[in-house]
C-alpha cells in the first residue's frame, strides 16, 4: 500500500466514524462552473490509487452546458482520471454526510492533464518560487466572495428579490438574516477557513464574505469551498443563491476581487511589495510586479471576467474597475494598492504624512499591516485557478522586464476625467465586451506560455461559442439565462 493509499484509508475510517458516506470530488471548468463526481467513502482508497474516470469533454463545456468543439477539446474520445487532493479534504458542515476534496485530472498514464487548471496554477507558483536564480518569491492571495440571496421560488429576473431589501450595508439586513449569516460563518469556520468579515453589500439582497489569504492554490480551493458552502447554507434556510456578475440589467452585480501580496520564498510573511522607496512606497520589485499585471489586464479579462454577463457589471463609476489604471486606495481603479494603514492616499513613508501623524511609521510596521494589490475588474464566473495563474504569470513578466514601470497613480474616478486627460495620464478603458477581451487574450504571449497551447486554444473556443450564443441577446435575456449558473 502506498503512502497516499494508507492516508486515504485512515481518512476514510475517520469519515465513517463521523457518519460521512460520500466525498465530492470537484474541478472547475473553463466557464467557471464547478463540476463534481461523488465517491462513496469506501471507494476513497481506490480513487487515490486509480482515479475516477471523467471525460475530457468538460474542458469544452460552456456556461449553459453547450459543448464547443476545438482542436484539443469537445470530442467524445478519451478518458481522464480524477484524483482527490487529500490534504484539502474536509467534511462539509452544511451538507451532513458529505465531505469535499478538490481533484486533479491526469491521463491514463498518470501524467497531469495539460488542461488541468490546478496543475496550471501549480506551475506558476513553482515558476515564481524558482525566479531570480532560485531566490524565488511566494505569493499570498485571497478572493472576495459576493452574492445575492432570493426567496425560494423567486423567478422575476428583472427585479430584486424580496429578501434583505434594507439600506445598503445596513444593520437591517443583518437583523433580517442573522441566523443565516451566523450559519454561513459557523460552517466556514468548522471547515477550517478563517473568516475575516461578513457584511451586507450595496445591492438589495447582496452580501460579501472574506476569508484569510493563503498560498495561491489554497486560495483558489477556498474560493470554491466558500461558494458551495454559502449555497448549501442558503438552501437549508430556503434561500436561493446567485454569484452572477449581473443579477439585474444596468445594476450592481457581484464581483470577485482578488488580493495579492508577495513575499520571499524563505520568508513568506515578509511583504516584498513594499520597501518605501518607490511610488506610494512600493518596492522596485512590487512596482514591476504591479506593472506586469496592469499591462496584461485586457487579456486577463478573458479568464477573470469570462462571461458575456461580466460586461454588464464592468462599467465606469460602479466601483468595478473599468479602467486600466492604478491608485492608492482608489476603488474605481482596476488595480488598487491597499496600504493596510490609515494614512490616506499617500505614501506611508513620505515626510509630510509622517509629520502630519507625528509618528515615524517603520517599514516593519507597514509590512506587518499586509499591504496588497487588489484587482477589482474580475468576477466569480472566473475559474479561480486559471485567474490566479494568469495573474502570477503577468506579475512575473513585469519583474522580468526590468524596464517595467507604473504610470502615475490615479486619485480620482477615471470616468470623471475627459478623454484627453485620460490619454495624457495613460489611462485606458478596459474591454467593454467579451469579444474584445478574447482578442487581447489571443495575442498575449505571456498567457499563452502560462496556460500552454492546448488550454489557451480551448479557452478561445469556449469563449467564442458563448459570444455567438448571446450575440443577439438583450441584457434582460443575458441575466435570465445566466443568473443561476454560478
Amino acid at each position: 500500500m502506498s503512502a497516499d493509499e494508507d492516508k486515504a484509508a485512515r481518512i476514510a475510517e475517520d469519515l465513517r466514524s463521523r457518519g460521512i458516506g460520500v466525498v465530492a470530488l470537484t474541478w472547475v471548468d473553463n466557464s467557471g462552473i464547478t463540476r463534481v463526481k461523488g465517491v462513496p467513502v469506501g471507494r476513497l482508497e481506490r480513487a487515490v490509487q486509480a482515479g475516477v474516470g471523467v471525460s475530457p469533454v468538460f474542458d469544452a463545456f460552456g456556461l449553459t452546458d453547450g459543448i464547443a468543439f476545438g482542436r484539443y477539446a469537445g470530442g467524445p474520445v478519451g478518458d481522464l482520471r480524477l484524483r482527490p487532493d487529500l490534504d484539502r479534504l474536509v467534511p462539509l458542515a452544511a451538507q451532513p454526510g458529505w465531505a469535499w476534496a478538490p481533484a486533479d485530472r491526469f491521463d491514463q498514464l498518470g501524467r497531469p492533464h495539460p488542461q488541468d487548471a490546478r496543475e496550471v496554477l501549480r506551475r506558476q507558483v513553482d515558476a515564481l518560487a524558482g525566479f531570480h536564480g532560485g531566490i524565488g518569491f511566494q505569493a499570498r492571495a485571497g478572493i472576495e466572495i459576493e452574492w445575492n440571496v432570493y426567496a425560494e421560488g423567486w423567478q422575476r429576473f428583472s427585479a430584486p428579490g424580496s429578501i434583505a431589501m434594507g439600506p445598503a450595508y445596513g444593520m437591517d439586513r443583518v437583523i433580517e438574516l442573522s441566523d443565516y449569516l451566523r450559519d454561513v460563518v459557523q460552517a466556514l469556520t468548522e471547515q477550517g477557513l478563517v473568516v475575516e468579515q461578513i457584511h451586507p453589500e450595496y445591492a438589495p439582497g447582496q452580501f460579501e464574505v472574506s476569508v484569510e489569504a493563503e498560498d495561491p492554490l489554497g486560495a483558489a480551493d477556498s474560493s470554491v469551498l466558500v461558494r458551495q458552502t454559502v449555497r448549501a447554507v442558503g438552501a437549508r434556510h430556503k434561500l436561493r443563491t446567485s454569484f452572477s456578475p449581473a443579477v439585474v440589467p444596468n445594476g450592481v452585480g457581484n464581483g470577485g476581487h482578488v488580493h495579492l501580496s508577495l513575499g520571499m520564498k524563505d520568508s513568506p510573511r515578509w511583504n516584498a511589495l513594499v520597501d518605501g522607496t518607490g511610488p506610494a512606497g512600493l518596492s522596485q520589485l512590487g512596482e514591476r510586479f504591479a506593472a506586469g499585471i496592469l499591462g496584461h489586464l485586457p487579456a486577463l479579462l478573458a479568464v477573470g471576467a469570462p462571461s458575456v454577463a461580466s460586461y454588464l457589471r464592468l462599467a465606469p463609476s460602479r466601483w468595478s474597475g473599468a479602467f486600466a489604471c492604478w491608485g492608492v486606495e482608489n476603488r474605481e481603479a482596476a488595480l488598487r494598492l491597499v496600504t493596510g494603514l490609515a494614512v490616506g492616499g499617500r505614501s506611508v513613508h513620505s515626510p509630510d504624512v509622517e509629520a502630519e501623524l507625528g509618528v515615524k511609521i517603520s517599514l516593519e510596521r507597514w509590512a506587518a499591516a499586509s499591504p496588497n494589490l487588489e484587482i477589482k475588474c474580475f468576477d466569480l464566473t472566473a475559474n479561480p485557478y486559471l485567474l490566479l495563474a494568469g495573474l502570477l504569470a503577468a506579475g512575473r513578466s513585469g519583474v522580468a522586464a526590468h524596464e517595467a514601470r507604473l504610470p502615475e497613480p490615479v486619485d480620482v474616478d477615471p470616468a470623471s476625467l475627459t478623454e484627453e486627460e485620460r490619454a495624457r495620464r495613460g489611462i485606458a478603458a478596459l474591454p467593454a465586451r467579451l469579444a474584445d477581451a478574447v482578442t487581447a487574450f489571443e495575442g498575449d504571449s505571456v498567457l499563452l506560455d502560462a496556460f500552454g497551447a492546448e488550454l489557451h486554444d480551448t479557452i478561445l473556443v469556449v469563449r467564442r461559442a458563448e459570444i455567438d450564443q448571446f450575440a443577439d441577446a438583450t441584457p434582460d435575456e443575458i441575466v435570465a439565462q445566466t443568473l443561476w449558473r454560478h
